[in-house]
C-alpha cells in the first residue's frame, strides 16, 4: 500500500522540470511580462532576434529586478551591447566546424571526441560561443542524426572518451539519454561519458532519479557542470548536484570569466569555495571570454584575469582552484594562462617566484 501511495509523488518529481521550463521565459514575446523599461524590452527583443532567449523559472527567479547590473540578468536576458560587432570576433571561434568530419561530431584531440545529440538548450547563456550554432541550426534530437556520428566513434579505435555537449543534452528526456548512453557504451574502446551542461545551475529540478537512471551503465560518467556565480549555488542546485555525487558521477565544474559578473576575486573565492565544499563540485576550468560575437562588452582582458587567478590561489586551497584557460582560435585547443612563477634558469638552477612574492633559488638534485 505504501508502495502505490509514493509512485505518483515520484512520477510528479520526475516531471516538475517541465513546469519550470513553461513557466519561464521560452520566447522572445515572454519578454513582455518581465519588470524591463520600454527602452530595454525593445533593446532585448532586437538582441534576441541574433540569439535565442530561454530562462527556466528557477534561473529566472534568482534576478534581482532592481538592480540593473545583476550578475545573473547578465548572463541571460538580452541586452543592447550584443548588437555591437567587433572586429576580430569569430562566428566559430574555437573552430567546431573545421574539425567535425561528419555531422554533429567534432574530433579535434586524439583520444575523445565531442558529439552534439541536441543543438537545444534548456537556458541560452548570452555569452555562447556557439550562440550563431545554436540559432541558426535550432535542430533537436533524433536517432538518425546521430547515426553518422556513432559509426564514427565505433570506426576509430583511439576513441576513449565521449562528450556530451550542445545545446546541452540534459535538456534531452530520459528516454533519449538512455538511448544514447546505450549506444555509446556498446562501443568497447569507449571508456567514459562525459556531460557538458548548464542544466543543474539552471534547471536544477531536472536532475532525477529517472535521469540519474538513464545515465548508469558500464562507462564512467563526468558531468562538467557551469556555475559561473555564487549566488547560483541553492538549496536547489546543492540537491541536484547530491544527486548526481551519490550516483556515482564525477562533478566538475566550468566557468567563464565575465566582465561585471565574476570579474572580482571575491566572487571568484565565493564561488570556487562553495563549489568544492557545498556542493562537491571540482573547479575544473576557468575560460577567458571566448571571441562571440557581440560579446566585447563582457570580456576582460589575458592581463586582468592572470592577476585574478594569482590572487585566487593566495586566498584558496589547490583543489578549489581552476585552471584559468583560453581555448584558442581555428582549433588550437586550452591552453593555461597563469603567469609563471619562474624568473630564470641556469643550467640546473631555477629562480622561483613563491606564492608570497619572494624569489628564491632552486637547485635541481638528479641521479
Amino acid at each position: 500500500m505504501t508502495s502505490d501511495l509514493k509512485q505518483p509523488a515520484t512520477a510528479c518529481a520526475d516531471t516538475a522540470w517541465q513546469d519550470d521550463v513553461r513557466a519561464g521565459v521560452r520566447h522572445v514575446r515572454d519578454l513582455e511580462r518581465l519588470p524591463l523599461s520600454p527602452a530595454e524590452r525593445a533593446a532585448a527583443q532586437a538582441a534576441a532576434a541574433s540569439h535565442k532567449v530561454r530562462v527556466p523559472k528557477p534561473y529566472l527567479d534568482l534576478v534581482d529586478w532592481n538592480d540593473p547590473n545583476d550578475p545573473i540578468r547578465a548572463q541571460v536576458i538580452p541586452s543592447p551591447d550584443e548588437l555591437i560587432a567587433t572586429e576580430g570576433e569569430l562566428g566559430d571561434p574555437i573552430g567546431d566546424h573545421q574539425f567535425s568530419p561528419v555531422p554533429r561530431l567534432t574530433h579535434r584531440h586524439a583520444d575523445r571526441v565531442l558529439l552534439f545529440p541536441t543543438y537545444q538548450c534548456a537556458v541560452y547563456c548570452r555569452f555562447c560561443f556557439r550562440k550563431e550554432s545554436l540559432t541558426s541550426i535550432g535542430r533537436g534530437y533524433t536517432r538518425e542524426a546521430l547515426e553518422p556520428a556513432l559509426a564514427y566513434i565505433a570506426g576509430h579505435e583511439e576513441i576513449r572518451e565521449v562528450i556530451l555537449t550542445g545545446g546541452d543534452p540534459l535538456s534531452l528526456p530520459d528516454k533519449a539519454l538512455e538511448e544514447i548512453r546505450a549506444r555509446i557504451e556498446a562501443i568497447a574502446h569507449v571508456r567514459l561519458l562525459r556531460i557538458h551542461t548548464r542544466v543543474p545551475v539552471a534547471l536544477p529540478s531536472r536532475i532525477t532519479a529517472g535521469l540519474v537512471a538513464a545515465l548508469q551503465g558500464r562507462l564512467l560518467v563526468t558531468v562538467v557542470t557551469h556555475f559561473n556565480h555564487p549566488r547560483e549555488i541553492t538549496p536547489d542546485t546543492e540537491e541536484a548536484c547530491r544527486t548526481m555525487r551519490q550516483a556515482g558521477f564525477v562533478l566538475l565544474n566550468q566557468s567563464v570569466l565575465l566582465k561585471g559578473v565574476n570579474d572580482r576575486v571575491e566572487v571568484l573565492e565565493e564561488l570556487c569555495r562553495e563549489l568544492m565544499y557545498r556542493l562537491g563540485v571540482k573547479p575544473y576550468y576557468l575560460h577567458h571570454g571566448d571571441l562571440a560575437p557581440g560579446m566585447a562588452h563582457r570580456r576582460t582582458t589575458i592581463a586582468e584575469g592572470q592577476a585574478l587567478v594569482a590572487e585566487l590561489r593566495a586566498r584558496l586551497s589547490g583543489i578549489c582552484n581552476p585552471t584559468y584557460v583560453i581555448d584558442l582560435p581555428d582549433g588550437g585547443g586550452k591552453v593555461p594562462l597563469a603567469a609563471s612563477h619562474i624568473e630564470s634558469r641556469e643550467g640546473g638552477t631555477w629562480r622561483i617566484r613563491g606564492q608570497d612574492g619572494k624569489v628564491r633559488e632552486y637547485r635541481e638534485v638528479v641521479g
